[in-house]
C-alpha cells in the first residue's frame, strides 16, 4: 500500500493556490494521428421530455436545443441502469452491473466503490496520452482507492455522491423538505430517515475537502468555471483531453441562483432546468472557442425522473408506463419502464457528426466506453466482455444500426439488484418483474412476477399501456427470441471475468473535514 500512501500525499498537495499544479499538460514523445478530445456531460434524474428538442412542451433548454440542431439527437437512447451508481459504473466501464459489480447505490458510509479490477474509460485514455478531469458528482466510492483521482482522473472537483446525501446551510427544494444543517451541538432535528442531519455534504478538490457543507446555490457556476478552465489549459497544452462532468441537476434538492422571488408561484423545476442548460452552454461555448474541430461533446442522462418528488421531478414525454400507473406506483427512476431509463442524448462534433440529424438507432450509455476508445485509437481492456458497442458509424451518419437487444437491470424497484428482468428486442419489450417503486401519491406498485412476461410493441404502445395478447402468434414469436436472448446473456455473464463490489458500511469512512465541529464543518459558524 506504499504506492497508495504516496499518491494520496501527492494529490492531497494539489490544493495549494494553483488550479492544476500536478496535472501534467506537457506533450508526450509519441507521434500519431490527432486524437479527439472527449467531453461527456451527464445530467442527473433528467427526463426524456425535459429536452425541448424531444418534447415541444419544454421551452427551457435553448442551449441544448441549439446543440441538437447543430449535431445529432438520439431518441431511443437508454441509461444502463435506472439509478445513480450502477448507471455511472456502466458509463465508465461499458459493462452491466452484473459484470462490473455495481448493482445499486453506494452510501455515505460505504467502504467500497467501483471494483479496482474494473478498468475505467479515464484509465484507458490516460494510457494513450490524454489528460483527464472529472467535475461533479462521482458516486462510485469515496474511500481510499475508490476516489476518482485513483480511477484515472488527473483532476477532480465535485461532490462524492448525490446532492441530497448530506445537509447544507441552504438546503434548496426537496419533497418532503429537509432542514438546514444544525448550527450547534444539541440542536438536532429529526425530519425523517430521508434527510441527513448528522453530516454535511462535502465538496472535494482532488483529495481535499475544500467546503463542508457545500453551498449548493453556487455549485453550478463553480462546475462551469472549473470545466472551462480545464478545457482552456488542456487545449493550450496540445494534449488530447477527457472531461467528464457529472451534473447535480436535475436531482433534488433543486437550487436556483439567484433564488426565485416567489417560489410557490413559479416552476422551480423549470428554473433549475434553465440553470442546467446555461451551465452546458458555457462548456459548449468554450469548446467552440478553443477546440471545436477536434472535440466530441456527448450529453445524456444517468436515468429518468424521480416521480415520487412530484412537481420537482421531470417529464417522461410520451413514455407514461400506463400499465404500471394503473396498478399503482411509479414507472420512472428505479424501474425498467421507459420513463426510468430512456434519456435525452445529443452528440456534437462539427465536421464529423452531421448537423440537425435525429437518430432512431437503439443505443445505450454502455456504448460511450467502446466508442470513445475506438475514436482514440486505443484497445479495449483484455480478458473481459463488454455490453456496449462501438457506434461510431451511427455518430457519423453512416448507419442507423444500433443494438438488436438491450437488457434493463433492476435498480431498486421490485426484484433483485442488478437482475436483468426486462429485455428490449428491436421494438418489443418484455417484463418479467414489475412494481416496487413509489409514486408521487405515495403508492408503491405491487411486486408482480410474470412467468409469461408482459410484452409490449413500443411502435404501437410507447406509453406501455396495453401488452400483446399472450395467445397471439406475435407474442409467441417474440417470446421465443426474448427467452433465447436472455439465456444467452446470462450464460455469457457466467463465463465472464466479473467483479463484485464491496457494499459493506463503516461510519469511520464518512467524509469529514473537521470531526470536532457539528456536521463536520470546515469552520465553526
Amino acid at each position: 500500500m506504499g504506492w497508495l500512501f504516496l499518491k494520496v500525499l501527492l494529490v492531497g498537495m494539489a490544493f495549494s493556490g494553483f488550479f492544476y499544479p500536478l496535472v501534467d499538460f506537457s506533450i508526450s514523445g509519441k507521434t500519431r494521428a490527432p486524437q479527439p478530445n472527449i467531453v461527456i456531460i451527464l445530467a442527473d434524474d433528467m427526463g426524456w421530455g425535459d429536452l425541448g428538442a424531444n418534447w415541444a412542451e419544454t421551452k427551457d433548454t435553448t442551449n441544448l436545443d441549439k446543440m441538437a440542431s447543430e449535431g445529432m439527437r438520439f431518441v431511443d437512447f437508454h441509461a444502463a441502469a435506472s439509478t445513480c451508481s450502477p448507471s455511472r459504473a456502466s458509463l465508465l466501464t461499458g459493462r452491466l452491473g452484473l459484470r462490473n459489480g455495481v448493482t445499486h447505490n453506494f452510501a455515505v458510509t460505504s467502504v467500497g466503490g467501483l471494483p479496482v479490477n474494473e478498468t475505467t474509460l479515464a484509465e484507458v485514455l490516460r494510457q494513450e496520452g490524454y489528460v483527464t478531469a472529472m467535475i461533479g458528482k462521482w458516486h462510485l466510492g469515496h474511500h481510499g482507492s475508490y476516489h476518482p483521482n485513483f480511477r484515472g482522473f488527473d483532476y477532480y472537483f465535485g461532490i462524492p455522491y448525490s446532492n441530497d446525501m448530506g445537509c447544507t446551510d441552504a438546503p434548496g427544494y426537496n419533497y418532503p423538505p429537509c432542514p438546514a444543517c444544525p448550527q450547534r451541538d444539541g440542536l438536532w432535528r429529526n425530519p425523517g430517515r430521508d434527510c441527513y442531519t448528522d453530516v454535511a455534504l462535502p465538496l472535494y478538490e482532488n483529495l481535499n475537502i475544500v467546503e463542508q457543507p457545500v453551498n449548493l446555490s453556487g455549485l453550478a457556476q463553480k462546475y462551469a468555471e472549473r470545466a472551462v478552465e480545464f478545457i482552456e489549459q488542456a487545449s493550450t497544452s496540445g494534449r488530447p483531453f477527457l472531461l467528464y462532468v457529472g451534473l447535480a441537476h436535475m436531482h433534488v434538492p433543486l437550487s436556483v441562483t439567484p433564488p426565485l422571488a416567489h417560489p410557490q408561484s413559479q416552476s422551480l423545476y423549470r428554473a433549475s432546468l434553465r440553470e442546467m442548460d446555461s451551465l452546458v452552454g458555457q462548456i459548449k461555448d468554450k469548446v467552440d472557442h478553443v477546440a471545436r474541430e477536434n472535440t466530441l461533446l456527448w450529453f445524456t442522462g444517468d436515468n429518468g425522473p424521480w416521480a415520487q418528488k412530484c412537481e420537482l421531478a421531470g417529464s417522461v414525454g410520451p413514455f407514461f408506463g400506463l400499465w404500471q400507473t394503473h396498478q399503482g406506483g411509479s414507472p420512472t427512476k428505479q424501474t425498467t419502464w421507459e420513463g426510468g431509463h430512456r434519456v435525452p442524448a445529443l452528440a456534437y462534433w462539427p465536421g464529423r457528426v452531421p448537423a440537425n440529424v435525429t437518430s432512431t438507432a437503439l443505443l445505450s450509455l454502455l456504448d460511450i466506453f467502446p466508442t470513445v476508445i475506438a475514436l482514440a485509437g486505443a484497445s479495449l481492456p483484455p480478458n473481459r466482455k463488454f455490453d456496449g458497442r462501438d457506434v461510431s458509424e451511427v455518430l457519423f451518419g453512416k448507419s442507423q444500426m444500433g443494438h438488436r437487444v438491450l437488457f434493463h437491470p433492476n435498480s431498486g424497484a421490485a426484484g433483485e439488484y442488478g437482475a436483468l428482468q426486462t429485455v428490449r428486442l428491436n421494438h418489443y419489450k418484455a417484463f418479467y418483474i414489475t412494481g416496487g417503486a413509489k409514486a408521487c401519491d405515495g403508492s408503491v406498485g405491487p411486486e408482480q412476477h410474470h412467468v409469461a412476461p408482459l410484452i409490449f410493441n413500443l411502435e404501437d404502445a410507447a406509453d406501455e399501456g396495453v401488452p400483446l395478447q399472450k395467445g397471439s402468434p406475435e407474442y409467441q414469436e417474440v417470446l421465443q427470441q426474448v427467452t433465447r436472448a436472455l439465456a444467452d446473456v446470462l450464460q455469457d455473464i457466467a463465463d465472464d471475468n466479473s467483479s463484485r463490489a464491496d457494499y459493506t458500511q463503516d461510519p469511520s469512512v464518512i467524509p469529514c473535514c473537521n470531526p470536532y465541529q457539528t456536521t463536520c464543518r470546515c469552520q465553526p459558524v
